[in-house]
C-alpha cells in the first residue's frame, strides 16, 4: 500500500508498515540492552512519624528513611516513597568457581567482588558466572 501526502507543495511517498523492518528494530534493541544481574526487594510502606508530621520511610528495623534515594553501605540502592521502600543491589556475586582453592572477596568502597586463591590472594580464580 503506497501513501501520498503533500507539506508546503512538495509531495511526500512512504511505503506503509514494513514487518521486516520492525522485525530488524526489535531485535537490534534487544541485543543491545545490558543484561542486568541486579537482585531487589520491596517493604510496604510504613510511615516514619515524628510529631505528627511524616518523614518518610519506616524500615523493618525501625529506622526512618526521608522520601527519596540513597546507597547502604552494602551496596544496595534504595528509594522511598508513598509507596514503599525500594532496595536492588548494585553488584553481583560470583557463581560456578571452585570454592574449595578459592574464596570470593567482597569490596565494599567499589561493590564488587574478587574471586582469589585461597593460599594466594594475588592470583585470581576464573568464575563461570554471576548472580545478583
Amino acid at each position: 500500500m503506497l501513501y501520498n501526502s503533500s507539506y508546503s507543495g512538495h509531495t511526500v511517498k512512504s511505503e506503509g508498515f514494513n514487518v521486516k523492518t520492525t522485525l530488524a528494530c526489535l531485535l537490534l534493541l534487544a541485543i543491545s540492552a545490558t543484561p542486568s544481574n541486579a537482585y531487589c526487594f520491596f517493604e510496604r510502606f510504613k510511615p516514619g512519624v515524628s510529631d505528627g508530621v511524616i518523614l518518610g520511610c519506616l524500615n523493618s528495623q525501625g529506622e526512618v528513611h526521608k522520601f527519596g534515594s540513597w546507597k547502604t553501605e552494602d551496596c544496595h540502592n534504595c528509594s522511598c516513597s508513598r509507596r514503599g521502600i525500594h532496595c536492588c543491589s548494585s553488584f553481583a556475586s560470583p557463581a560456578g568457581y571452585d570454592k574449595e582453592k578459592c574464596e570470593s572477596i567482597f569490596n565494599k568502597e567499589t561493590c564488587t567482588y574478587k574471586v582469589v586463591k585461597k593460599n594466594d590472594h594475588s592470583k585470581e580464580c576464573p568464575v563461570k558466572g554471576w548472580v545478583g
